[in-house]
C-alpha cells in the first residue's frame, strides 16, 4: 500500500525547475535514498513531503492516518523538557490515552454509585478493560527502556538524560531530534544528512539500527557506505530530470553505466546510419535514374529518430599540487593537556606524524578530535606541552566551521585570492573552475551562498597554496556524495601529509592509513586502516565480555537435554522397536559412509578457521602494544602476515559456509529418503 504519492508535481524556483511533472509512490518498506549534486533538489523534495513546500503544480497525497517524521539538516529545538521527557513524549497519543483512562474510570464509578443496571457497568467496564490494553501495548512498544537504548546508542551519557533539552548544543539537539524520531517509528522517516553530526561509533549503531528498521523512508547522505547498507531504491537528480532506479547506490552506479552505454551505442548507430544516408544523396543527387532512390532515402533520414545520451552532472574535479619535500618527522607533539574549565579534555597526548602519513582522528563526539587537531594547527593555545614541526614544513588548515573563516561580503575570487596574491587572474580562476565556480559566479557574495558552495570556497582557498602538511576536520561536511569522492581521491594522489577528522566512513576507509582514536583524554595510535581498527576493537571487545562473562559465572550442574518418549513409542512391541533400531542403524552406516568425505572437510575448515582467528588475535594484540609498533621493522611484518592470513581466512570461511550448507542439504535429502 502507498504510503506517500506525487503525482505531476513540478516546482519552480525563478526559472529554474526543480521537479517537473514528477510522479513517485513511496509503498511500505520502501528504504529510499536520493542522490544528487548540491542544489539539485534533494532537501526540498523531503520538504514537500514534509508539508513544508507546496509544489506549484500536482498533487501530493499521503495515506490517511500515516504519521511522519522529518529530520532536516538545519533544526530549532527550545529548552523546557529534560532530554528523558522530551523523547518520551515525543509519541503522540499518550496523553490523549490517559485522559480517555481517568474519563472511563470516572464514569464506571459514577454508575457504581448510582446502581446502574449490570449492562451498562459491563460496558465500561470492557471500555475500561480495551484502554489498558492499548495503554499496555502503547507502553510495550514505547518504553522509557527502549527510549534510553536509543539515546545511548547515540552517544548520549546516562547523566543526560536528565538534562534540560535547552543546554545541549546543535549537534547534539540534533541527535536528540532524531533519538525522538527513531522512538516514535514513524510510517515514514524523512533523514536529510542523518550522519552529519554523529561520530563513528554512533554512525555504526545507526547504521545496524536502521538495518533492522522495517518501516519505510528517504534518505540523504553523502556516505557511500552508509548509503549501500540502507536503501533498495534510488531517486536520483539527474541532469535530464528525475529518475528512480531499483537497488542501492553501486546498483544504481551500474545501472546508470549501462545505460550511459546503451544510449552512446545507439547514438553511434543511428550517427553512422545518416552518415551513409546523406553519403547516398549527394552521391546520386544529380543522376535522374537514381532520383526516386535518393528521395526514399531524404524520408528516411527525415524519420530517423534522434537520441539523447546522459548528461553527467559536474562534479568537482582537481588535483593538488607537487608539494616542497620536507623532513621525515612532519610533527612530533609531546605531553599535551588540555582543559575547559574542570573539563579534562587532552590529558599527556603524545604523538609522532611522519612524512607521508595519512592520518584519520577518530572516536566519540565530545572526546577532543577537533580541539586536538587545532592545538596541532596552532589554532588554539596549549596548558602545556609542546608541539614541534620538522624543517620546511608548511601548514594548510581547513577548519570544520569553514564559514566562519570566510568573510561574508567578500567573493569566492577574492576569498581565493587573498591565500596567494602572487597567484594571477587565470591560476584564481582555474582552480575555482575545478570546485564548480564559473563565469560569474567568481564575483557572488560569500553570504548568498549555500553550505555546499561555502565548502568548495574553503577547499580552494587551500588548493591554491596547499602547503605539505593537511590538516581537515569535517571535509566531506556539505559536500555532496560525488564531490566527497572528488576529494578523498584528489587526496589519495597529494603527495603530502594528511590528518584529518572525519565521521564518514567511506572517505576514511578511503583515505587513511592509520588511525587516532581519541577517548578519555588519550590517543590510541593504530598502524592500519580502518577495517583493520574496527575488527581489533571487535576482537577486544568479545576478548573482554568473555572475560566478564567468565568471572561472573554461576557454577552449577546443567541436566542434558533431550527428547522424552511419545506414549505410543512405550507401548510399542519389542519387535517393533528392534525393527526400528535396525533401520536407524543402517541409515547412520549409509549416512556415514556418504557424507563422512564432507564431514571431514568441514571440520578440518572448522578448525583451520579457528586456528587463523586465533594467530589474528594474537596479531591484533601484539599491535596494539605502543612498543611492537613504534618498531617499523616488527609492525611491518606483522601487519604483513596479518594481511595474509586475513585473505586466506576469508577464502577458507567461504568455502566452510558453502561446505557446511551442501552438508546440511545432503543430510537432509538422505532423511527424507
Amino acid at each position: 500500500m502507498s504510503l506517500a504519492v506525487f503525482e505531476g508535481v513540478s516546482l519552480y524556483f525563478g526559472e529554474r525547475s526543480i521537479v517537473d511533472e514528477l510522479d513517485l509512490r513511496a509503498a511500505e518498506g520502501d528504504r529510499i535514498g536520493l542522490i544528487g549534486p548540491n542544489g539539485s533538489g534533494k532537501s526540498t523534495l523531503l520538504k514537500l513531503l514534509a508539508g513544508e513546500q507546496a509544489p506549484d503544480g500536482g498533487k501530493i497525497t499521503l495515506r490517511r492516518g500515516a504519521r511522519l517524521g522529518y529530520l532536516p539538516q538545519d533544526l530549532s529545538v527550545s529548552g523546557g523538557k529534560t532530554l528523558i521527557e522530551f523523547v518520551l513524549s515525543s509519541v503522540p497519543g499518550r496523553k490523549e490515552l490517559d485522559r480517555q483512562l481517568a474519563e472511563a474510570e470516572g464514569e464506571l464509578e459514577r454508575a457504581q454509585g448510582e446502581g446502574r443496571d449490570a449492562e451498562v457497568l459491563s460496558d465500561l467496564a470492557e471500555r475500561l478493560g480495551d484502554l489498558h490494553e492499548r495503554i499496555g501495548h502503547f507502553e510495550e512498544h514505547f518504553s522509557e527502556h527502549e527510549a534510553l537504548r536509543i539515546l545511548a546508542g547515540l552517544g548520549f551519557k546516562t547523566s543526560d538524560r536528565e538534562r534540560d533539552i535547552g543546554e545541549f548544543s546543535g549537534g547534539w539537539k540534533m541527535r536528540a531530534v532524531l533519538s525522538a524520531l527513531l522512538f516514535q517509528q514513524p510510517d515514514l522517516l524523512l533523514l536529510d544528512e542523518p550522519t552529519n553530526h554523529l561520530d563513528l561509533p554512533s554512525v555504526t549503531w545507526f547504521s545496524n539500527f536502521m538495518s533492522r528498521y522495517r518501516r519505510a523512508f528517504f534518505l540523504i547522505s553523502h556516505d557511500r557506505e552508509f548509503l549501500n547498507e540502507q536503501i533498495n531504491r534510488v531517486v536520483s537528480f539527474e541532469v535530464e530530470g528525475v529518475r528512480q532506479y531499483t537497488g542501492n547506490y553501486e546498483r544504481y552506479l551500474k545501472q546508470r553505466a549501462e545505460e550511459e552505454e546503451i544510449l552512446n551505442n545507439k547514438a553511434k548507430n543511428l550517427e553512422r546510419e545518416r552518415e551513409q544516408a546523406q553519403r547516398f544523396i549527394d552521391r546520386f543527387r544529380a543522376q535522374a535514374n537514381k532520383a526516386r532512390l535518393v528521395q526514399s532515402r531524404v524520408k528516411q533520414l527525415d524519420k530517423m529518430e534522434s537520441v539523447e545520451t546522459l548528461e553527467k552532472a559536474a562534479v568537482m574535479r582537481f588535483r593538488f599540487p607537487a608539494t616542497e619535500r620536507c623532513s621525515n618527522d612532519v610533527l612530533v607533539a609531546e605531553g599535551i593537556h588540555k582543559s575547559f574549565g574542570a573539563r579534562k579534555v587532552l590529558d599527556g597526548v603524545d604523538v609522532r606524524i611522519t612524512r607521508g602519513q595519512r592520518i584519520a582522528i577518530i572516536g566519540p563526539n565530545g572526546a577532543g578530535k577537533t580541539t586536538l587537531l587545532k592545538l596541532l594547527a596552532s589554532e588554539l593555545a596549549l596548558d602545556s606541552g609542546s608541539v614541534t614541526l620538522g624543517h620546511h614544513v608548511k601548514v594548510g588548515y581547513f577548519a570544520q566551521h569553514h564559514a566562519d573563516t570566510l568573510h561574508v561580503d567578500s567573493t569566492p575570487f577574492q576569498e581565493v585570492s587573498e591565500m596567494d596574491p602572487q597567484a594571477g587572474v587565470t591560476r584564481v580562476r582555474t582552480v575555482l573552475g575545478a570546485f564548480l565556480f564559473r563565469g560569474d559566479d567568481v564575483d557572488k557574495k560569500i553570504r548568498v551562498l549555500s553550505g555546499g558552495e561555502r565548502a568548495r570556497v574553503a577547499l580552494a582557498r587551500l588548493l591554491i597554496k596547499p602547503g605539505n602538511f593537511l590538516m581537515m576536520d569535517e571535509p566531506t561536511n556539505h559536500l555532496d556524495l560525488g564531490s566527497s569522492e572528488s576529494l578523498a581521491e584528489s587526496l589519495v594522489s597529494y603527495d603530502g601529509t594528511v590528518l584529518f577528522v572525519s565521521h564518514n566512513r567511506s572517505f576514511v576507509k578511503r583515505l587513511a592509513t592509520q588511525i587516532w582514536n581519541l577517548e578519555n583524554g588519550k590517543v590510541e595510535v593504530y598502524p592500519g586502516n580502518l577495517d583493520e581498527f574496527m575488527f581489533a576493537l571487535r576482537t577486544r571487545q568479545e576478548l573482554s565480555e568473555r572475560t566478564a562473562s567468565a568471572s561472573s559465572a554461576v557454577t552449577g550442574v546443567v541436566a542434558p537435554s533431550g527428547k522424552a518418549s511419545a506414549p505410543a513409542d512405550e507401548r510399542a512391541s519389542r519387535a517393533d522397536d528392534k525393527e526400528r533400531k535396525r533401520r536407524e542403524a543402517e541409515l547412520r552406516q549409509k549416512k556415514s559412509k556418504l557424507l563422512k568425505p564432507l564431514r571431514d572437510r568441514v571440520a578440518w575448515l572448522e578448525a583451520k578457521v579457528e586456528e587463523l582467528e586465533r594467530a589474528q588475535k594474537e596479531t591484533t594484540e601484539q599491535l596494539s602494544d605502543p612498543a611492537v609498533y613504534a618498531d617499523a621493522k616488527r609492525r611491518n611484518e606483522l601487519l604483513s602476515s596479518f594481511e595474509e592470513r586475513r585473505a586466506n581466512l576469508t577464502k577458507l570461511t567461504d568455502e566452510w559456509e558453502q561446505k557446511t550448507l551442501e552438508l546440511e542439504t545432503q543430510e537432509s535429502q538422505l532423511d527424507e529418503s
